[in-house]
């Protein structure tokens, strides 16, 4: 089989494809012949050296993927999505049967490839946590990358009002799928915006991948939830800087529970790859999302379907931030 191989820390250029054995199942477990797999910023954040809990180099990245199950014999053909801890940018992979579930009917593979993780992110987040009702409002930082383009829907399902940061080329397509408020996050402040948006109150739930927790913290009205997924913010561009990396964390806050108690405010961490073991949790999020593809209320946002030969044009894509949904490797 061939594989998406990180061969060294450092720029795109170091991805490679390589040839490997094809696995063999272990006891519950399904091998896959993968069709699609998803590509997301931690593998960018993985090849620049900066995401910890990334296999040690050099490795095969890919935590999602959709394609038939070859073995065993009796599921041949089968075609399914399904999570995976890293390994899924592979043409064969093996995961465990209880994260495998039906690739729903009229969507593609890669369609499939882009739902695990952004989805069971967005909604783990919004729906798990931060429990959002309708009529409350919600800050959705990056609105047009995988995880965005999810939470614009399922804020749209559950009757919540969005505002979302994204380049101003970006906003004509998120308002269409269903966002309220699009703000330009290179021109704008969003934290005026925001407030200006909601007539000061500020939001009932802020999710942020980019590492603005303080400024976003700001957006949030009482009882407000801050929502800590990532942050791409310390990569600016293409371009490996450290001085910038060192400066973005520096500005990072230390929020004080002496201080979160007169707020009334909360702020959750989210590390959706910690969470990969608690497989009834995770698996039931998962059913969920895919009620909402079956019932049409939600939609597949892909990207680009990149060869895996042409597999530096992924991080490309999503470092430079010119995606707009899911990237998505094809073998």
């Amino acid at each position: 089989m061939r594989q998406v191989w990180i061969a060294r820390k450092g720029g795109p250029e170091v991805l490679e494809v390589r040839e490997s054995p094809d696995p063999q199942p272990k006891a519950g477990e399904v091998r896959i012949r993968v069709r699609a797999a998803g590509v997301n910023f931690a593998d960018v954040m993985a090849r620049e050296g900066l995401y910890a809990d990334a296999p040690k180099l050099p490795c095969v990245m890919g935590y999602e993927v959709a394609g038939e199950i070859d073995l065993p014999a009796a599921r041949a053909g089968e075609k399914v999505i399904a999570t995976c801890k890293f390994g899924g940018q592979s043409e064969v992979v093996c995961v465990d049967e209880r994260m495998t579930l039906p690739l729903p009917q009229r969507l593609s593979f890669a369609e499939g490839a882009s739902i695990p993780v952004v989805w069971l992110t967005a909604w783990h987040m919004l729906v798990e946590l931060a429990n959002v009702r309708r009529g409350q409002t919600v800050l959705i930082h990056a609105a047009a990358g995988g995880v965005g383009t999810a939470a614009v829907q399922i804020c749209r399902k559950l009757g919540a009002r969005t505002i979302g940061t994204a380049s101003p080329g970006k906003h004509e397509r998120l308002l269409a799928l269903g966002l309220d408020h699009a703000v330009d996050y290179r021109n704008d402040d969003f934290v005026d915006e925001t407030l200006k948006l909601t007539s000061r109150r500020g939001v009932d739930v802020a999710l942020d991948p980019l590492g603005e927790f303080k400024r976003s913290f700001r957006c949030l009205a009482p009882t407000g939830k801050l929502m800590m997924y990532g942050a791409s913010g310390v990569l600016p561009g293409e371009s490996f800087n450290p001085l910038h990396i060192v400066r973005a964390l520096a500005k990072m806050p230390f929020f004080h529970p002496l201080k979160l108690l007169p707020d009334n405010k909360g702020v959750f961490g989210i590390n959706m790859g910690r969470l990969w073991g608690e497989t009834e949790l995770l698996g039931g999020e998962l059913r969920k999302v895919l009620e909402g593809f079956a019932s049409g209320d939600f939609k597949a946002v892909v990207d680009v379907e990149v060869p895996f030969a042409e597999a530096r044009k992924s991080h490309e894509r999503i470092q430079s931030r010119q995606n707009f949904g899911k990237v998505v490797l094809v073998p």
